[in-house]
Parts: structure tokens; sequence; C-alpha cells
């Protein structure tokens, strides 16, 4: 995992690609939120590493962020589907049942498959837990950027 440090506050910018912002919430180097603002907050600092790491993702550099420390405050059976979702590789999609599978629930057994779709709908850091490679979400990543993020890595 990439340290971020002892990181903490609030960091974002905006991006043409997206039009709109990427903000990160980070406590003690952790990453704890991921939203899409339509602009930078006035109280957000502009210059950190994983910025610059979505800048080059934006710009088709293949980046899964899986190496950065996430600060995920859940029960463990949301956590799992979250880090299920989390390791669907660059470029890769999965169908809501698969992604159900992967995360260890019977995708055969509709409350299953409801807890896994509550799950993604509260994923609190789109991006580096990339909701928009699953097929048939719901998705914590809005419309327009998720598909973006589709459209860079390639999803059909």
């Amino acid at each position: 995992m990439v340290s971020l440090g002892g990181t903490t506050g609030v960091y974002a910018r905006s991006y043409p690609a997206l039009d709109r912002a990427v903000e990160v919430g980070f406590a003690s180097g952790h990453v704890i939120s991921v939203s899409f603002p339509e602009t930078v907050p006035e109280d957000a600092a502009q210059d950190h590493e994983l910025l610059d790491r979505v800048d080059a993702y934006l710009a088709g550099e293949e980046e899964s962020f899986t190496d950065v420390e996430l600060g995920l405050t859940l029960p463990t059976d949301r956590r799992e589907v979250l880090e299920a979702t989390r390791n669907l590789p660059y470029g890769e999609s999965a169908s809501l049942s698969r992604l159900t599978r992967l995360a260890g629930r019977d995708d055969n057994d509709s409350e299953d498959l409801e807890f896994v779709r509550e799950a993604l709908s509260e994923n609190p850091t789109p991006l580096l837990i990339p909701d928009h490679r699953v097929e048939g979400g719901p998705y914590a990543t809005p419309g327009t950027v998720r598909g973006t993020f589709r459209e860079i890595e390639e999803l059909r």
C-alpha cells in the first residue's frame, strides 16, 4: 500500500474530462471519501499526489488505485462486497451476479443480490473502489462520470 503519510483534510481538483471536480477526503493518511462535486470547494487544497494520479488516469494511463490505503468504517459484510469490487482489474467488468459470487454470496438469492446493490450504492470511495466496472449497478459514481471512466477503460 502507498502511504500518504498523515494526510488529513479535503483535497479537490477540477477535471475538464469530467466537467466537474474530484474531491477526496483523508483521515490519518487513509482515503475515507471520494465525491464528484460540480466545482472545487473553497476550503479544499488542490495539490496532492492522488489527484495527480487521477490526472494520469483521465489521460488514459492504466491506473488501478489498489495501492491507496482506504479508511472504510463499514460492517464487515459490506466491506467484503466493496473489496471484491476493488479487486476488479482495470479494463475488466463484471456483472452484478458475478460480483455477488466474488463477494462470497449467492447470486441466486434475491436478498444477497439486493445486499450487494445496497453496498454498491453506498460506496464511499468511487473510482478507488471502481463500481463503474460493475455491469447493472447501482452505482455511487454519477452517470456521466461513470461513462467517462468506462470509456477510458474501454468497457462496453
